[in-house]
């Protein structure tokens, strides 16, 4: 799938929110400024979240707890061990209640689920990203294509 803007990338994560529930867990993949926060806030909304949905760099997670399920947003670039997100209580938080969604997962690769969604996002152009859905484990397949619905 493209989007062709911030916003269509928002929209497209909204679209996405609506097959996610509890127990979800997405791995983001993509390099600095790909759009990974961008489609987390197009999840957030689509899960009910009002909150500003801000990058969590600096606190590794940010909860929102008022949508139809928690969204658990995690920024793993900073971590230097997975110790870190187990002193945090990651292990409730991934698999849990809620919906988690995991930007920079390669930082910590011994801390991904067996069964998550991968959602790579890729510039094609300053304003253009490619989003791919990939399922792995055993995550159900979502389409988001407009004739699948």
């Amino acid at each position: 799938m493209q989007t062709a803007s911030p916003f269509a990338t928002r929209a497209l994560g909204e679209k996405l929110a609506q097959h996610l529930r509890a127990g979800d867990v997405l791995l983001l993949l993509g390099d600095l400024g790909a759009g990974k926060s961008e489609l987390t806030r197009g999840i957030a909304k689509g899960l009910g979240v009002t909150a500003t949905v801000a990058s969590p760099s600096f606190t590794i997670m940010n909860v929102y707890e008022e949508g139809r399920v928690p969204l658990y947003h995690f920024d793993w670039y900073r971590l230097n061990d997975v110790e870190e997100l187990y002193e945090m209580g990651m292990d409730e938080y991934l698999g849990g209640d809620g919906v988690a969604v995991v930007e920079w997962p390669s930082q910590c690769p011994e801390a991904i689920p067996e069964s998550y969604l991968e959602v790579k996002i890729t510039p094609v152009s300053e304003t253009e990203r490619e989003i791919t859905l990939t399922p792995c484990g055993d995550f159900r397949r979502i389409s988001l294509e407009a004739n699948d619905e």
